[in-house]
C-alpha cells in the first residue's frame, strides 16, 4: 500500500506548535501513522462535513480530509476537544 503526504494548512501548524512538546510527539506519532493507514479504527466522519475525518488522542483531535487521487492528507485543525470545533 502507498503511503500517503501529510501536509499541514497554516491554522494547523500554529495548532500544534502552540503544545507542549510531549503532546506534539504523541500528536506527531498519531500523524505519521495516518500515511500509512490515513483511515484507522476509531476515525470518525464530523457530522456537518462528511468530507472532513476526526482522529482522538487523548484530550486532543486531529481535523483532517484525505485527497485519495493524489495519495494526500490535509491536516486542517488540531486542538483540545473543547476548542476544536469552534470556527474561528
Amino acid at each position: 500500500m502507498a503511503r500517503y503526504r501529510v501536509e499541514f494548512t497554516p491554522a494547523a501548524a500554529r495548532d500544534l506548535k502552540k503544545l507542549d512538546r510531549q503532546t506534539q510527539k504523541r500528536l506527531s506519532s498519531v500523524i505519521d501513522g495516518l500515511s500509512e493507514n490515513p483511515r484507522p479504527n476509531g476515525v470518525k466522519a464530523l457530522q456537518g462535513d462528511s468530507s472532513i475525518l476526526r482522529i482522538r488522542s487523548g484530550a486532543y483531535r486531529i481535523l483532517y480530509r484525505i485527497e485519495d487521487r493524489v495519495l494526500m492528507i490535509v491536516i486542517i485543525r488540531i486542538g483540545h476537544r473543547k476548542d476544536v470545533y469552534r470556527t474561528k
